[in-house]
Formats: C-alpha cells, sequence, structure tokens
C-alpha cells in the first residue's frame, strides 16, 4: 500500500471542507443572519450528540474503569493544557494566519471551531488507522460529508478562517494515517483496542464541550483539554502494567444498556 493510499480519505476530507467553507463564504453576504444562526444552532446540536454518543466509548473499557481513567485524563490534560496556554498559542497562530491571508474579523474563532469540529472526535482516529492499516477510506469519506456540510455553516458564520482548518486536517488526520501505515497490523483491530475506545470517548468529551461552545451555553476551553489524549493512554498503560489483569472490553452494545438500567 503507498502512502497515498494511506491519505486518500484525509485528502477527500479536506477537498469537502475548502468546497464547503467556499460555498459558505458565498453565501456569507446573502445568508441573513438569523439563518446562519439556525444553522448554527442545528450544527451545535449534531455536535453535541456526536459527542455524546462518542464519549460512551469510556464506557466499553470495563477494567480498569474507562469512566475514571478518562475523568482523571481530562482533568489532568486540561490543567497541564491551561498551564501551558494551549489555546492561547492556536489562537495566535490563527491571528497568524489572519495577517497572511487577510481573514475576517473572526478568522480566529472560526479556525479553532473548525479544527478542533473536523480533528477531535473518534471519526478521525478510527477513520486515519483504518485507511492507514487496510487502505479503506469508508468512515473518512463519512466523516468527510459531514465535514463538508458543517464547513459551510461554519464559514458562513465565522469566514475564512474555517479554510485555516483544513491545514490541521492534512498535518494531524494525515499524520494519523501515516503512522499507522508505517505499523500496519500492529493492531489487529483498532476499533476493539482499549486506547483507541480511550481516546474516542476523551475525544468525545471534548466534542461535547465544542457543542456547549457552538451554542453558546456556556464557553469551554476545548483547546486546552488536548493533552488529555495521549494522557489517557499513557494511563492505561500505567495502570494495566501495574494491574495486568485489568484489562477488558465489553461489547458495544452493553454500555447504553447499562446507562438505560437494562438489566
Amino acid at each position: 500500500m503507498t502512502p497515498l493510499d494511506a491519505l486518500s480519505g484525509t485528502l477527500w476530507n479536506a477537498l469537502t471542507v475548502v468546497v464547503g467553507a467556499l460555498l459558505g463564504l458565498t453565501l456569507r453576504g446573502r445568508l441573513p443572519e438569523r439563518i446562519a444562526g439556525v444553522v448554527m444552532q442545528a450544527v451545535g446540536l449534531v455536535t453535541l450528540l456526536i459527542g455524546v454518543m462518542n464519549a460512551l466509548d469510556l464506557t466499553r473499557v470495563a477494567s480498569p474503569p474507562g469512566l475514571v481513567i478518562g475523568l482523571v485524563a481530562l482533568a489532568v490534560g486540561a490543567a497541564f493544557g491551561e498551564a501551558l496556554r494551549l489555546e492561547e498559542r492556536l489562537e495566535r497562530l490563527g491571528l497568524a494566519l489572519q495577517r497572511r491571508f487577510r481573514g475576517g474579523g473572526r478568522f480566529t474563532e472560526g479556525f479553532v471551531a473548525a479544527s478542533l469540529l473536523f480533528c477531535v472526535g473518534p471519526m478521525t482516529i478510527v477513520g486515519s488507522l483504518q485507511n492507514g492499516l487496510v487502505g479503506d477510506p469508508s468512515v473518512l469519506l463519512l466523516k468527510a460529508t459531514l465535514d463538508g456540510i458543517s464547513a459551510v455553516a461554519l464559514a458562513a458564520s465565522f469566514g475564512a478562517g474555517v479554510l485555516g482548518s483544513v491545514l490541521v486536517i492534512l498535518v494531524y488526520q494525515g499524520g494519523i494515517a501515516l503512522g499507522a501505515g508505517a505499523v500496519a497490523g500492529a493492531l489487529p483491530d483498532p476499533a476493539l483496542d482499549p486506547r483507541v475506545l480511550l481516546v474516542n470517548g476523551v475525544g468525545g468529551l471534548m466534542i461535547v464541550g465544542l457543542g456547549l461552545t457552538l451554542l453558546e451555553v456556556r464557553r469551554v476551553s476545548v483547546a486546552a483539554m488536548l493533552p488529555a489524549l495521549p494522557l489517557v493512554v499513557v494511563l492505561y498503560e500505567v495502570v494495566t502494567r501495574v494491574l495486568p489483569s485489568a484489562a477488558a472490553v465489553v461489547p458495544a452494545a452493553a454500555p447504553l444498556a447499562g446507562v438505560l438500567g437494562s438489566p
């Protein structure tokens, strides 16, 4: 499998975001603010739903408890990210791109919101791993469709900053796919690997925070929580090495049944 095969889904994802963002910019002057606001609310609601569904992956890691590891990783990661001023650094990067490309007044907000929405979540991780390991871009193609639709609404609301997120998609998502291709076969089934489930779950919680921000319910410093993604894997490895028997994954339907109180 060639590197181009591993990057096929990522390249298509980047293309749909560019097309969607350009369409959103075209509609920006013609789309009434009240309509753009309603569309953004719809995106926010879908973002919340996706985040909640992804966060349930934490409950699929039964031993050690995924919810506990996820909570510790998110709390410690957020504190570490805040100490490093990650959100401020992302904003500075957005401002640098704004000066270079002469974006709109909300360039930074659009860049950060789109980058997080498009790159933090299980579809990015699992899809990139699947594309890199076996050359199957199907998950990323679905993600590309969702991202393209979201890019229309984001660009109509935030402006050209959404286009800057394409660079993040290519570097982050493409990097995962290429890395997975380099270690093909190391993970027999990425979708069931506890470490992938934990990253997906923590990413889902961050997506919930982004949804709350998009809905203007409360501004959540999601960027500061980014260190939680690698940290949750480190915590899992430490716990399972200290307690070798503590490693179990439950079936996908079980967590939802538990939440609903089924016997």
